[in-house]
């Protein structure tokens, strides 16, 4: 029995909820109101018919081409986090997280639902959560907040997401060469016709927009499988790279590679740091860095992008590539952040720019979530085409389980991205130089 009170009065309205399959009982709109949805594993998606603005809790915000303008509910609209607002809104975040979650664990137990349903239903929400309810998708409160570490619960996402089968990451994400796995977008928008070619796309872009030139010597904060340098130095002889990676089996694939003539990555121009964002430190300082998808699992951005700055020579550029939302207040789910993320966030799009302090965001792009989205449709086409090879690896559980984890998650993302054309849901790109830089190197 979820059981969902809600006060009534001029500063907060009502709200009214449809549940499929659900019982609802409403109460007199004289007094405060109660609802009482009767659920069980089949019953947990609910679709938001009507909620007011609460207090005055809004926002005018727009995209950075201005296309995106409309009047949001902030997360807490400036008001102390013991204001009756705030605790509302508060309150209604945990329900929609506990909803969300319950179809979640009945999914992962093996409740089916097809693909297509699933899909229709996020088509259906997301788009008034974007729209007009940006604070219901901040599930727990420290989404809201930095941390006190610069990279959260970095262990426990290398045990859970990063240190799975290489053979099933390899075969989900691709492998070729000079393209190895990469866990990040692929980019669609400029007519890449599969995923490999999508992922020299964003590369490319990558290199466009940082400005490498040969001979620079690049940091690469958080390297994955070494993707972007091993490409990079495929197109410049001199360009020097680091990578800094905690992952001990991405470390051991780059390790190998290290060892393969075919690879860039022996060529004696790439150096492998295996350890935690938390504690690298270097004598020498860089020309360009490079980040891409690790500022998601940054809990504290000001202590990061000070990080940052450490590394970078005064004349230096960074450029951060990170999933981010166009609402005003960060995002998260309950559910990535239980099986997949822990502790992930999707930073605000003018998050970066306002928690920089010793580096300034000379320009930044939005990246339209449709790349997103057709990259994990193809993640997900390539796990289930291969289900026959990956049910005899070890995940630590049962297989059956794990895949219906997977495959939630990649519905879930895959579908979000695609909400309302993708212009809520992306990934931004900042270039960045020092705060004292007179200009662009």
């Amino acid at each position: 029995m979820l059981s969902l009170t809600w006060l009534k009065g001029p500063e907060f309205g009502w709200v009214t909820l449809t549940c499929l399959g659900a019982k609802i009982a409403k109460g007199s709109a004289s007094r405060i109101p109660a609802w009482h949805c009767g659920v069980n594993q089949f019953t947990f998606f609910c679709h938001f018919a009507f909620i007011p603005l609460m207090g005055n809790s809004f926002a005018l915000s727009s995209g950075p081409a201005g296309d995106l303008q409309t009047f949001r509910p902030l997360a807490n609209g400036g008001l102390p986090s013991d204001s009756l607002s705030y605790k509302s809104t508060r309150l209604m975040a945990r329900a929609v997280n506990g909803m969300q979650m319950a179809l979640a664990e009945a999914y992962v137990n093996g409740l089916e639902i097809p693909d297509s349903l699933y899909r229709a239903m996020l088509h259906s929400t997301m788009p008034t959560l974007f729209r007009s309810f940006p604070g219901l998708l901040a599930p727990y409160e420290w989404v809201l907040t930095e941390s006190d570490r610069l990279a959260e619960s970095s262990g426990e996402l290398m045990k859970i997401q990063y240190d799975l089968p290489q053979t099933m990451l390899n075969k989900m994400l691709g492998d070729w060469e000079p393209i190895y796995p990469k866990y990040s977008m692929g980019l669609w928008e400029n007519g890449a016709q599969d995923l490999e070619e999508s992922q020299k796309q964003m590369i490319d872009q990558l290199i466009e927009r940082l400005g490498i030139e040969d001979g620079d010597q690049i940091l690469d904060f958080g390297c994955g499988w070494g993707c972007v340098p091993n490409y990079i130095m495929t197109k410049f002889a001199n360009v020097r790279f680091t990578g800094v990676n905690l992952s001990h089996q991405q470390c051991t694939y780059m390790r190998a590679k290290m060892n393969d003539p075919r690879s860039q990555l022996s060529s004696g121009r790439f150096t492998l740091v295996e350890g935690d964002l938390n504690d690298i430190e270097f004598a020498k300082k860089f020309d360009k860095i490079v980040s891409v998808g690790v500022f998601c699992h940054v809990g504290n951005l000001t202590q990061s992008l000070q990080k940052l700055a450490s590394l970078l020579k005064p004349k230096g550029r960074a450029l951060i590539h990170i999933i981010t939302v166009r609402i005003p207040n960060n995002m998260s789910s309950g559910f990535t952040h239980k099986y997949i993320f822990p502790h992930g966030r999707y930073w605000n799009h003018d998050a970066i720019p306002s928690h920089s302090r010793d580096l300034k965001t000379v320009k930044r792009w939005y990246l339209n979530g449709m790349n997103y989205h057709q990259t994990l449709t193809e993640w997900l086409h390539r796990f289930d085409a291969n289900q026959s090879e990956f049910q005899s690896l070890d995940y630590g559980m049962d297989y059956a389980r794990f895949r219906r984890i997977w495959r939630f998650y990649l519905l879930l993302l895959g579908t979000i991205f695609a909400t309302c054309d993708g212009e809520y849901n992306g990934n931004g790109q900042y270039l960045l130089t020092h705060a004292d830089a007179s200009g662009l190197a």
